[in-house]
C-alpha cells in the first residue's frame, strides 16, 4: 500500500469520489472510477483507493504510481476547485493568465486616492447576512462564481502600486465577503509585513473562521488590527442577522478577546439597523471596553444600514438618513463617554495620495479582450490597457474581442457595456 502525499492537502471519502481539501478553504472532487481508469491505462492495474485519517492510499506496491497520481491530481486541481463555504466554482488567477489586478471590485487591489490600499485575494463568504450589500454567502441568489488570486501574483501587483503610492501605507485585507477564506491568509500578512512601504496591516472579518491557533499565527505574521463584524450580542438575533442558524456568537466574542490578548487591535463594526439592533449600542460599547478594544485606533465603527441595488434589502430594515445617524452617534458619545464614534480618516492615519491615473474616461469606447466570466448572469471581465473592465449585459465569451463603452470609472473600478 502506497500513500499519495501532497502539500497542504487532506482527503475525505465521498460516495463516488475522493475529495481533496486544499489549505482548509478549497476543495476538489476527483471521480474514483476516473482515477482508477488513468492508473489502468498507465500501469495496467486497478487498485483500490483508500481514504484514512485525511490521507490517501493506493492499494498496490507498483513503483512510481503515487508520484504519477500526485502529478495527475495537481494538473487537474485548478479545473475542479470549489469553495468549501459557498460551494461555488473557483477560478484560480495566477501570473500565467495575465489578468490585471486593477479595475474590478471582487478581487485584486483598489486604490481610492489615500495611503490605504484594499487587498482582495478572494471572493465569497461563509455567512449570508440579511443586509449584505453584495448578496454574498452560501445562500446568494446572484453570485455564480468565486475567485482566488495566487499570492505571488497579488504581491507583484501590490508592489507596483506601493512604489507609486510611497511610504506609510496601510494594507487592508477585505473583499466582497470574508477575507479569511483566502488560502494564503497568513502568508499574505507575512509578505505585506515585509514590504518596506507598509506601516499598517488591517483586516475586515466576521471572526467565525478564527481559532486561537490562527490568531497566534496572524499576530506573529504582523497583523495590526481586525475590524470585527459583530451585529448583535443576542445569540438568536445574531443568527438571524448573519443568516446562519449555526452562527456561534460566543465563539466570536471569545475570539475578539483572544485577538486583543495576542496584541492585535480590535475595532467592533456593527451595522446598525434601526428598530432591530440600535438598542444594543451601549452593550457594544461596554463589550469593547471589557476586552480592551481600541488601543491604537477607535474601538467602534458603527455603520448605518444602506440598501444597495444588488444587495439584500430585508423588509425589517428601516433606512435612516445620515444626518439622523450622526446625531444618534453624538448622543451616544455624550451618554457613554466613548469617543470617537463619528469616525474620520485621521483617526486611522489616513491621508490623501495621488490616484493611480485612470486608464479610461467615461463614455470612451475601447477594444477589449474578454478574459474571465463575471460573478453574475450577463457579466464578463475584459482587459484593456492593463486594466480589468466589468462588462455588463453581455453575451460575449472568453476569448472574444469586443468594443466596450466605459460607463463608470469611480476609484479606478471600471464598468462598461458592449457596443
Amino acid at each position: 500500500m502506497i500513500e499519495v502525499s501532497l502539500p497542504n492537502v487532506k482527503f475525505e471519502e465521498k460516495e463516488e469520489s475522493v475529495r481533496l481539501i486544499w489549505r482548509e478553504t478549497l476543495y476538489a472532487d476527483f471521480d474514483r472510477k476516473e482515477l482508477q481508469r488513468i492508473l489502468m491505462r498507465k500501469y495496467r492495474v486497478k487498485p483500490e483507493l483508500i481514504v484514512r485519517d485525511g490521507r490517501l492510499f493506493v492499494d498496490t506496491d507498483y513503483p512510481g504510481i503515487e508520484k504519477y497520481l500526485a502529478i495527475y491530481i495537481q494538473n487537474n486541481l485548478g479545473a475542479l476547485l470549489r469553495s468549501r463555504y459557498t460551494n461555488r466554482k473557483v477560478l484560480y488567477i495566477h501570473e500565467g493568465m495575465d489578468v490585471p489586478l486593477l479595475g474590478y471590485n471582487a478581487f485584486g487591489l483598489i486604490d481610492r486616492g489615500t495611503n490605504l490600499i484594499q487587498v482582495r485575494g478572494i471572493s465569497g463568504c461563509n455567512l449570508s447576512c440579511v443586509f449584505c450589500s453584495v448578496d454574498e454567502g452560501p445562500y446568494s441568489r446572484t453570485r455564480k462564481l468565486d475567485y482566488v488570486v495566487d499570492i505571488d501574483y497579488l504581491m507583484k501587483w501590490f508592489d507596483d502600486i506601493a512604489r507609486m503610492n510611497g511610504k506609510g501605507l496601510e494594507a487592508h485585507l477585505d473583499g466582497q465577503g470574508e477575507p479569511l477564506l483566502y488560502p494564503f491568509r497568513v502568508e499574505l500578512v507575512q509578505a505585506l509585513r515585509g514590504h518596506p512601504n507598509v506601516s499598517v496591516i488591517s483586516m475586515q472579518s466576521n471572526g467565525t473562521l478564527l481559532t486561537d491557533k490562527l490568531v497566534e499565527e496572524l499576530a506573529e505574521a504582523g497583523l495590526d488590527r481586525v475590524n470585527l463584524s459583530i451585529h448583535s450580542l443576542d445569540p438568536e438575533k445574531a443568527k438571524m442577522l448573519m443568516g446562519r442558524k449555526d452562527y456561534d456568537l460566543e465563539h466570536v466574542l471569545d475570539i475578539a478577546e483572544a485577538l486583543v490578548n495576542a496584541g492585535i487591535d480590535v475595532l467592533l463594526a456593527p451595522v446598525i439597523i434601526f428598530g432591530v439592533n440600535d438598542d444594543e449600542a451601549e452593550a457594544f460599547i461596554e463589550f469593547a471596553r471589557k476586552i480592551g478594544a481600541g488601543k491604537r485606533w477607535p474601538a467602534l465603527g458603527f455603520q448605518n444600514y444602506v440598501p444597495y441595488k444588488f444587495g439584500r434589502n430585508p423588509v425589517i430594515a428601516k433606512v435612516v438618513p445620515f444626518n439622523e445617524f450622526y446625531a444618534w452617534l453624538r448622543a451616544l458619545e455624550e451618554k457613554t463617554g466613548m469617543r470617537p464614534l463619528i469616525l474620520k480618516p485621521s483617526h486611522f492615519g489616513m491621508e490623501k495620495r495621488e490616484f493611480i491615473p485612470l486608464a479610461f474616461k467615461p463614455g470612451e469606447v475601447v477594444r477589449a479582450e474578454v478574459v474571465l466570466p463575471g460573478r453574475m448572469e450577463g457579466e464578463m471581465l475584459a482587459k484593456a490597457r492593463n486594466r480589468l473592465i466589468e462588462v455588463i449585459n453581455t453575451s460575449a465569451e472568453v476569448g472574444d474581442r469586443i468594443n466596450v463603452r466605459i460607463v463608470r470609472t469611480r476609484h479606478g473600478i471600471y464598468t462598461g457595456t458592449e457596443v
